[in-house]
Order: structure tokens, then C-alpha cells, then sequence
């Protein structure tokens, strides 16, 4: 696993915009190890000063209009199934040995956190970039230990590539023998607009989550 500080990459996305591409999990022998390259990939800015312990974005995105496979097997339409729900949109595969189970399990213990009619208001959604092994029950099985509610979405590589591209995450094609690579944010939508306004880098704790997520849920903009 390849990940930069948190510290580090605000640093960097403050001085160039695109430090927050830094942030990976996985290891290849390309030079996109650490982050992507790809002067195509969405170059997101940020915002200093806003109510969230989150990288406050000043440009918004929108959710990827992708169509994914569920858990139970089912096509999952992302923008219109999270319309209207402040949702968390996570890139990552199961067998993770550290950047992807430890965030979506600090996300999981922010959620816990919540009044019931909040967890009702928040979607997390999780989609693998190792398709090829993450099937829908291995996705399932691997979500319930965090949260049976969080949602899990497969479907092709190059699907997934582009949907992760459309909001700033790099993911590459897995290679054989080598572990994915993946930037390790998470994305924050708003359900007033369904729109991105927060990101948050590898590292994020629970704290600053259960901070942030009630913000969110009421749609509060910085």
C-alpha cells in the first residue's frame, strides 16, 4: 500500500490542485503507484475556512452516472438510488490489508454514532476496483462486518475506471500478481444537490466523520 500524509496532501492540493490525487492504495510498477498522472483526471481545488473537518471542494461534482451491479445481484443505478440522500462514495477492494478497511471502518463508527433517523438520511457506497474478485457476495460479506446497510457495487473495469475518473479518483486496471491501485478518497455528496462538496484523504478519523456527517445529512454549504 502507497499513501501520503494527510497533512501533506492538503499542503500539496493547496499549492497545486492536485495533491489530492496523491492519496493510493495499492502498488504497480507504473508511475501512477502513488496517484495518477493523467492530466484528463479531474483536478479538484479546495476551500480553506468552511464548517467541515473535510477538504471543503470549490468545485462541486457531480454523482457518476453509472449503472453498477449490487450485492444481490441487481443493476444499481449510483445518481438516481443516492438521489436526495447525503451519501459517502468510496473506491477500494476487499482484500485491502490497511487503507480500505480502516476507512470504511472509521466511516462505520461515525455512522453508529448517528440518531437512527440520521443512518435513514446517509447512503455509503462502496465500489470495488478489483471487480474480478470482489463478486457480490464477497462484497456483501465484507461489508456487514462494518455495516449492513453500507452498499457494495461491482461491474466492469473500465466502467468503474471512468465513473472514478469523473470525480477525481484515479484507478487503474488490476494487473495480475500486483494489488490494485485506487485513490483512497472518500467523496461527500450533499442531498440538496447530490453534488460533491467534501472530500476526504486517507487518514480522515472517526472523529473528524462524525463531525462532518451531520453537516451533510442537513445539506449545510461552506
Amino acid at each position: 500500500m502507497t499513501h501520503l500524509p494527510r497533512r501533506s496532501l492538503l499542503l500539496g492540493a493547496a499549492a497545486t490542485a492536485t495533491g489530492l490525487l496523491l492519496s493510493a492504495c495499492g502498488s504497480s510498477g507504473s508511475a501512477n503507484s502513488t496517484g495518477s498522472t493523467d492530466s484528463s483526471v479531474v483536478q479538484p481545488s479546495v476551500q480553506n475556512n468552511s464548517p467541515y473537518k473535510g477538504v471543503y471542494l470549490n468545485r462541486t461534482f457531480p454523482k457518476p452516472d453509472v449503472t453498477l451491479t449490487d450485492t444481490t445481484g441487481k443493476p444499481y443505478e449510483l445518481a438516481q438510488r443516492t438521489a436526495g440522500k447525503a451519501t459517502l462514495l468510496y473506491f477500494g477492494y476487499t482484500r485491502c490489508p490497511d487503507v480500505c478497511p480502516t476507512t470504511m471502518g472509521d466511516i462505520a463508527v461515525a455512522v453508529s454514532k448517528l440518531p437512527k433517523a440520521q443512518q435513514q438520511q446517509l447512503q455509503v457506497v462502496f465500489v470495488t476496483t478489483d471487480p474480478a474478485r470482489d463478486t457480490p457476495a464477497q462484497l456483501r460479506t465484507w461489508l456487514a462486518a462494518f455495516n449492513t446497510d453500507f452498499v457494495g457495487l461491482t461491474g466492469d473495469i473500465t466502467t468503474i475506471i471512468a465513473a472514478a475518473k469523473s470525480v477525481g479518483v484515479a484507478v487503474e486496471a488490476p494487473v495480475q500478481g500486483q494489488e490494485p491501485v485506487h485513490g483512497a478518497q472518500v467523496l461527500a455528496y450533499l442531498p440538496s444537490d447530490n453534488k460533491a462538496h467534501v472530500l476526504y484523504t486517507s487518514g480522515t478519523s472517526s472523529a473528524d466523520f462524525a463531525h462532518d456527517l451531520p453537516l451533510l445529512i442537513k445539506g449545510v454549504t461552506g
